[in-house]
C-alpha cells in the first residue's frame, strides 16, 4: 500500500484532471485536480491512464482493476492511497480541524472530547473523523456506511472495524488516516 499527502500547491495537476474539474468552484477544482495529480504520482510506474469514478463517486483506474485507489482533499491539502489486490479496498481521508460542537461530538461517538480545550478538541475530532471517513471509503460504502458510528477512542493510533484495519498518519502536518480491507 502506498499513501501520500501534500499541500495543493505542491502538486502539479495533469491537464485532463484540470479539465475534468472545470465545472467545480475554483477552490474545489484545484483540490480535485491536485488529488488526482497526487494519485498519478503514486502510480506513475503504471504509465498514463484514466482515473474514472464509480456511480458512488469512488475513484478507480479502469486499466488496472487489481489496484484499489482513494482520494481526499480539504482546506488546501490532498491525500491519495493505492493498494494492489482485487477486492482489497483502500480509503484515505484528510481533514483540517473545524469547530466541533457538543452535538457533533456525541453523534460521532466521542462526547468525551467536549472536556478538552477548544483547539485540542477540534484537532482530536479531525483525527477521529479521518479514521471514520477512511473506513467507509475502504468498504466502498461512503456516507451510507454511517462513518459517525465507527468507534474510535481518543488518541487511538490504529484499530480495526468490521474487517477494516486503519491507521492514523501521525507524521502528517494535518490529520490524515488510511484504512484498508483485511485480506480474507
Amino acid at each position: 500500500m502506498r499513501v501520500a499527502v501534500a499541500a495543493v500547491g505542491d502538486v502539479t495537476p495533469h491537464a485532463v484532471d484540470v479539465q475534468a474539474a472545470a465545472h467545480l468552484p475554483a477552490v474545489r477544482a484545484r483540490e480535485f485536480a491536485a488529488a488526482r495529480g497526487l494519485l498519478r504520482s503514486l502510480v506513475a510506474e503504471l504509465g498514463e491512464g484514466e482515473i474514472a469514478a464509480r456511480e458512488s463517486g469512488q475513484p478507480y483506474l479502469p486499466e488496472h482493476p487489481d489496484l484499489a485507489v482513494s482520494l481526499a482533499h480539504d482546506g488546501g491539502y490532498v491525500a491519495a492511497a493505492c493498494r494492489r489486490g482485487r477486492g482489497l479496498g483502500v480509503g484515505v481521508d484528510v481533514q483540517l480541524p473545524v469547530p466541533a460542537s457538543d452535538g457533533l461530538l456525541r453523534r460521532c461517538g466521542v462526547a468525551e472530547l467536549a472536556e478538552l480545550p477548544e483547539g485540542e478538541r477540534d484537532l482530536e475530532f479531525a483525527w477521529v473523523w479521518t479514521v471514520q471517513e477512511a473506513c467507509v471509503k475502504a468498504t466502498g460504502e461512503g456516507l451510507s456506511g454511517r462513518p459517525w458510528s465507527i468507534p474510535v477512542a481518543r488518541g487511538q493510533a490504529s484499530g480495526t472495524w468490521r474487517g477494516v484495519r486503519w491507521n492514523r498518519l501521525r507524521t502528517s502536518a494535518v490529520p490524515v488516516s488510511v484504512a484498508f480491507l483485511e485480506a480474507p
